[in-house]
């Protein structure tokens, strides 16, 4: 197996970071500093994002593995894991399957259901563009703007634009894998799988993805489930409002 990329800051009890779908850890930067003041945090990157390996196959349950190899290989018996959208479904499907190795588990924005792939536009836009004919990383953006308004949608895919070695731009996800396998990403939490430790879902306002409807089946799964709602935030809460996402996941964490 392969060992999945990550950044490590700070001491004490371990606290992983999971990124969303087109994202990495490096999003997370600025709070895991603040994390790490308390905590031995590990920012990690997911397959096929980041500085992580690539791979053709992708699933929960292959990002599951992936993260209990990493347990391994950092010698970590039990952790809290901190995971938003994709990343949130990553930690709820390793809680219920390795509930020992999880002491606490925080859900930023994401519900433990079945979601269609509702990701076209985003899919569309990324594959029309020729990213050697790119001189500029500017001209990304320019191109994203033609059908994606929304300005922190297009900084938060233009993050993962970088340099090859030949100077030319390339994205650091694995887009063909991840389009093969969207499906995936929208996949439900075994039916009757259970995790009974303390577990707090953050939800963004002004964000659809958790409704009130979503409450019955997330406490159906995690009975000892708290959520709690970010205002002036949407499904980026941990971007839109990260003065409080820090403020409710450090008291939750800190909690006896």
């Amino acid at each position: 197996m392969q060992l999945l990329h990550s950044v490590i800051i700070g001491k004490g009890e371990p606290l992983i970071i999971l990124h969303g779908l087109f994202g990495m850890g490096d999003n997370w930067k600025s709070l895991a500093k603040l994390f790490a003041n308390d905590f031995e945090v590990h920012v990690v990157d997911q397959r096929n994002h980041g500085r992580s390996f690539h791979s053709d196959d992708f699933s929960y349950e292959l990002m599951v593995h992936d993260l209990l190899y990493y347990f391994s290989k950092h010698k970590i018996e039990q952790a809290s894991l901190l995971g938003h959208s994709m990343g949130g479904k990553t930690a709820m499907f390793f809680a219920v399957e390795f509930p020992d190795m999880v002491s606490k588990l925080i859900v930023a924005d994401i519900a433990p259901k079945y979601y269609p792939p509702h990701h076209e536009t985003i899919l569309q836009t990324l594959n029309s563009i020729d990213f050697k004919s790119i001189n500029q990383r500017s001209e990304v953006d320019e191109i994203l703007e033609v059908h994606i308004r929304e300005k922190e949608v297009r900084q938060f895919l233009s993050k993962n634009v970088y340099r090859l070695h030949d100077h030319s731009f390339a994205l650091r996800f694995n887009l063909p894998v991840i389009e093969e396998n969207i499906n995936e990403i929208g996949d439900p939490l075994p039916a009757y799988s259970v995790y009974k430790g303390p577990v707090l879902f953050l939800k963004g306002a002004d964000s659809g993805y958790i409704t009130n409807e979503d409450e019955a089946s997330i406490h159906m799964h995690f009975p000892g489930a708290e959520i709690q709602t970010l205002e002036n935030a949407g499904h980026w809460l941990h971007a839109d409002n990260p003065e409080k996402f820090y403020k409710y996941a450090l008291s939750f964490l800190k909690k006896v």
